[in-house]
């Protein structure tokens, strides 16, 4: 395989954007490489595309695999392991959010209920802090009971709510965007007025 112009190009932005996002550049880079690879390649092939060390390439595919964004496969009279990313879009967006639900939003949610359990015993010294832990704890756990609700859609429900973001947008009473479509009025109730 031979990256192209355009691989190239999608290659190191989504490194960039890894970082961007706390992740290891080559870790982000490895999992661009492996969306656009029309096969799955082996580590070695990986390290010689991206010019990156064997290990570093090893180390991220480790990751990757945890993550559950990477799967290894085999193929019949070839000894090495070979690597594929998820190739649809929304499923892999559902498996980032859901680790990084377990990885964040889970230990941020303990420890801020540990934090307002030992404000509240500090008596009125921890008031305001308390009071403020008490809103941070209570707008994660509102994402957090969002992102369960987006979870349960399935991908076309999922499609369909982002591909409306402009109905929604209206239905909180914004203007719809200069690039959005036009879309249809909604009432209060949420449905379309008849005709």
């Amino acid at each position: 395989m031979k990256l192209t112009p355009a691989a190239q190009k999608f290659v190191l932005h989504w490194g960039e954007m890894g970082q961007a996002w706390g992740i290891n550049r080559t870790m982000a880079q490895v999992h661009a490489l492996l969306f656009v690879a029309s096969e799955a390649l082996d580590a070695e092939a990986i390290s010689r595309l991206l010019d990156v060390s064997r290990s570093n390439v090893s180390t991220s595919l480790r990751e990757l695999i945890t993550w559950g964004v990477v799967r290894r496969v085999h193929v019949i009279g070839d000894r090495r392991d070979r690597f594929e990313a998820l190739k649809d879009v929304m499923e892999t967006f559902r498996v980032i959010m859901a680790e990084r639900k377990r990885r964040e939003m889970d230990p941020t949610i303990a420890l801020l209920e540990l934090c307002v359990h030992e404000a509240e015993s500090g008596g009125s010294a921890e008031d305001y802090t308390r009071e403020q832990l008490e809103k941070m704890l209570e707008f994660t756990r509102m994402v957090t009971a969002w992102y369960s609700q987006i979870d349960r859609l399935s991908t076309p429900a999922l499609q369909r709510l982002f591909r409306g973001g402009s109905k929604l947008a209206t239905l909180f009473g914004l203007p719809p965007s200069p690039s959005s479509p036009p879309t249809e009025p909604v009432s209060e109730s949420g449905s379309k007025p008849s005709k």
